[in-house]
């Protein structure tokens, strides 16, 4: 299965995982800086250090404002990575397709695939650490408004507050992020080393007054996303996400028109990576095929109508490309009806190879008729990125039956009654290809449709 590098670029670690279908199967950490440069060398060394053959693409959440669509950095802030291409340099030195995105969008998009929000449409979510990030999903889209909207840690929260490295005053970065605490602790007289926990089993007046200046203005933004954006739920995260939940509870949300569940990332430290890891491959260049393979009346062709009904995808089938030949062409034997099969095949290759990136095409035909390093062959020439195999199937005598009933119906050249017997034992034989993740269906049953396309929109 493909695979993709996630990084996350945070203002004390910068980290890297290997994630292929959610799971982390690599990762590797090492110390932030200031330095784009030191950021840019330690980055490399990270990719390295878990890259494998697997991988296919490379996911980067960055820290400030990013336009994604153009993959520019436009502002940062523990890092500052908007002085140059950044995502250009980053592709010249790994080789690899990069997909750039906010660290907090990054975060969420983990989380609506394999964390918390997981099968929402409508989610805020705010990364609570050195700063605070933010970002929406509308409608399972992220929302950019210009083209870097959710910079949710500058929603004002006190116009006579503090100065933020923003420009503004009072936003809610200054006093409810991981640093903003350490300045109330600071204030309150309490050791640097204070931990968040610690404070909410305390019961004195320093340790109450701490954790209200720390939670009170992240409740009170938190009210004003759920008005504005009235979501499924808001999700905390970042590395002081599961501290900053747990006071929350200390300043309870007051009843009002508006109102969302309040919930812990489920993720944790891994949003980040995971999500760069599954933006990268979603966005990285590729084209795709559905092999929907099987016999000659498996009932491939009808299972290939369905999905392309459902999808959109267009079919490419063999015998479509044949037939027109057949019909206008004198008739001819069978070994004149493999040759213009042969022929056929790789026709299909050649109009996928002339098909854009980004195209996914089903492909109808009995893929076992050629050998198989014809099929690869004609993979590799098509420049396909991306396979997965429908396996088509029913019972031999089945098989023979549907074959036998549609000899009328078929353009002069394709094998008649006397090829029954040999697809009997054919179809007691016949094999998958294994060269991609496959979904068996036996014909001689109703077609599970959603099943079918649910599992191809889960492959990465």
């Amino acid at each position: 299965m493909a695979a993709a590098i996630g990084i996350d670029i945070g203002g004390t670690r910068l980290r890297a995982a290997r994630v292929s279908g959610g799971v982390i199967e690599a990762r590797a950490v090492a110390d932030s800086s200031r330095d784009p440069s030191v950021v840019m060398a330690r980055l490399l060394d990270l990719v390295a250090q878990v890259r494998d053959d697997t991988v296919r693409a490379l996911g980067i959440g960055v820290p400030g404002q990013v336009q994604a669509a153009t993959r520019r950095v436009l502002s940062g802030g523990y890092v500052d990575l908007s002085g140059f291409d950044f995502a250009a340099e980053v592709e010249s030195a790994t080789g690899l397709p990069v997909t750039i995105e906010n660290d907090a969008t990054m975060a969420l998009l983990g989380e609506a695939a394999y964390g918390a929000a997981r099968g929402q449409d409508n989610v805020v979510m705010l990364t609570i650490g050195t700063g605070i990030g933010g970002a929406v999903l509308e409608q399972g889209q992220v929302l950019r408004g210009r083209g870097s909207a959710g910079q949710l840690g500058h929603l004002c929260v006190d116009p006579n507050g503090r100065a933020c490295v923003c420009g503004r005053i009072g936003c809610v970065e200054t006093v409810s992020s991981g640093t903003a605490f350490g300045v109330h602790l600071a204030e309150a007289g309490l050791p640097a080393r204070t931990r968040a926990q610690d404070l909410l089993v305390r019961e004195d007046t320093a340790a109450r007054a701490v954790i209200q200046a720390w939670a009170a203005p992240l409740r009170a933004a938190i009210d004003s996303l759920i008005a504005s954006c009235n979501p499924d739920c808001v999700v905390i995260g970042g590395g002081a996400g599961a501290a900053a939940v747990a006071a929350l509870a200390t300043v309870p949300a007051r009843a009002s028109w508006f109102e969302a569940p309040v919930i812990a990332a489920s993720l944790d430290d891994d949003a980040g990576v995971i999500g760069s890891a599954v933006t990268a491959l979603r966005n990285r260049p590729r084209k795709r095929a559905v092999l929907v393979n099987g016999i000659p009346a498996s009932g491939k062709s009808g299972v290939a109508r369905a999905l392309s009904d459902a999808t959109g995808w267009p079919i490419l089938g063999l015998d479509t490309i044949k037939n027109p030949f057949l019909t206008v062409l004198p008739p001819g034997d069978r070994l004149f009806n493999r040759t213009l099969g042969r022929a056929s095949y790789a026709a299909i290759f050649d109009l996928v190879a002339d098909a854009p990136q980004g195209t996914t095409v089903i492909i109808d035909a009995w893929f076992g008729f050629q050998p198989l390093e014809t099929l690869t062959g004609h993979i590799a020439r098509a420049g396909l990125t991306d396979l997965a195999e429908v396996w088509c199937h029913a019972p031999a005598e089945t098989v023979g039956a549907r074959y036998a009933a549609r000899l009328g119906s078929r353009p002069a050249g394709h094998p008649g009654a006397d090829y029954v017997p040999e697809l009997i034992a054919l179809a007691q034989r016949a094999a998958p290809t294994g060269l991609a993740p496959r979904f068996d269906v036996d014909t001689g049953t109703p077609l599970d449709l959603a099943a079918l396309t649910a599992w191809l929109h889960s492959l990465p």
